[in-house]
């Protein structure tokens, strides 16, 4: 970031006299702020520090965070190997000091490079359109929602499989529009097909539903598309991207609307982000898409140039009109998935995913022999639920674990835990983790 130069307090003093002001205070006061409102006195953070004094205080604070050996955790937020070309693409000042683009067709290479994570997203999701990417997975299921609802079509279905924060968003969604959520309930850890039809109606909107879903199970998407298609509601699937490279995709299963968390095409693990949402949609549903949409043409003499295109004025100065508020995107984040994609390529996708599915198999079974109980019997993709003989056994197990650097499942109550493998797991740490439970459960 060596370009960037904050300006000085001098040309702040001209700014202020150029818009006819004579300080900030001045400023404030003359746009209605109140006093009470205004900060007193001077801030409380530590003053300037040299280079290694920052990177001093930096790293104590680094020391706060637990890196574990091995992680069998996942939950929406997954362990996978990241290319070192791909930090090393992303990591182009150009790309990092870049914001989404306002003055679009000044910004060839940002529309360029979103157009390419666009087309990516539509061959992994079969789907005829996507746009620039929304904040994160939970918001891109909640804004697929309201590309479902109409005047005469007001109520959401959620699958009662479908993990439980993208739950409380889309109901907080829906909470600012009037409009009803409705779970439907889970049998064997997926979506109960009789149940769906009993509270299918003529205002149901759309279901949603998770691929593979909150519990790891497989879904059979595509007699769910039939069951809701029969009513006139629409299908929004929710899915693992690195799930669809040996999965039926959203297109091929007959959804209306794909969406997922992006977070596993590049992005390390955060405490809480940044992540990406992605959305693409079927043809007719592509006016409806939120945020922006990079198409490609050609410019005055012929040359190929990229531009935003069926962005709604709305979003911006109508915005009690809008179908959407957003009008932003996670363009960095998009890079990223971007460059993994390419990066990986189909193959390299199809071995991450084949990877993730036999370890974890190969850990549930581990796990099985270790004396957890196998809770659902549906196929699975990379994670799955174990039920521990009480909720004592299932923290003692944590504890354990946790004390040998390894972080365990997730607690679901009741005994249950969700564990989770990818190809970051080899075959000793599994073991290792497999005979630590052992210990904790021996008579």
């Amino acid at each position: 970031m060596g370009t960037y130069v904050p300006n000085t307090e001098k040309e702040q003093r001209e700014m202020l006299e150029a818009c006819g002001f004579q300080s900030f205070d001045d400023m404030y006061a003359r746009a209605g702020i109140p006093g009470e409102m205004r900060l007193k006195g001077d801030l409380a953070i530590p003053s300037a520090g040299t280079e290694m004094e920052v990177r001093r205080t930096l790293e104590k604070a680094a020391r706060k965070n637990r890196v574990y050996a091995s992680v069998f955790r996942g939950a929406g937020a997954y362990r996978h190997y990241i290319p070192s070309i791909v930090g090393e693409v992303c990591g182009k000042e150009e790309f990092r000091t870049a914001y989404t683009p306002y003055q679009a067709e000044i910004s060839q290479g940002l529309l360029q490079s979103i157009f390419e994570y666009q087309t990516e997203i539509c061959e992994l999701t079969g789907m005829a359109a996507s746009n620039a990417g929304v904040y994160d997975g939970a918001t891109a299921v909640a804004e697929g929602c309201e590309m479902c609802r109409d005047k005469k079509r007001r109520k959401v279905l959620v699958s009662g499989a479908v993990d439980p924060k993208i739950v409380s968003v889309v109901r907080t969604y829906a909470f600012g529009r009037g409009a009803e959520v409705a779970v439907v309930p889970e049998k064997d850890g997926a979506t109960d097909p009789d149940a769906l039809r009993g509270m299918l109606d003529g205002e149901t909107a759309c279901l949603v539903i998770q691929q593979p879903n909150f519990f790891g199970c497989e879904e059979d998407a595509g007699a769910l598309a039939e069951t809701v298609h029969a009513s006139g509601a629409k299908l929004i699937m929710s899915c693992n991207p690195i799930a669809l490279a040996v999965m039926r995709t959203p297109g091929e299963c007959g959804a209306d609307i794909a969406v997922g968390e992006g977070q596993p095409l590049g992005m390390p693990l955060g405490f809480g982000g940044p992540y990406l949402g992605f959305m693409a949609a079927e043809e007719k549903m592509v006016r409806r898409l939120p945020g922006r949409i990079v198409g490609e043409t050609t410019d005055i003499n012929g040359q190929r140039c990229y531009v935003l295109t069926m962005q709604a004025r709305e979003q911006h100065i109508r915005r009690e009109k809008a179908g959407s508020n957003i009008c932003s995107n996670e363009a960095l984040c998009a890079l990223t998935a971007a460059v993994y994609l390419a990066a990986m390529g189909p193959e390299g996708l199809r071995k991450t995913a084949l990877s993730c599915w036999a370890n974890a198999h190969y850990l549930r079974e581990k796990l099985s022999e270790a004396g957890l109980e196998k809770v659902h019997s549906r196929p699975f993709f990379h994670e799955f639920v174990m039920r521990a003989p009480g909720e004592k056994q299932a923290r003692d197990i944590l504890r354990a674990l946790d004390g040998a650097d390894i972080l365990g499942g997730l607690l679901l109550g009741d005994g249950r835990m969700l564990w989770c493998a990818t190809e970051m797991n080899d075959r000793d740490s599994m073991d290792r983790a497999a005979d630590i439970v052992k210990e904790v459960l021996k008579p």
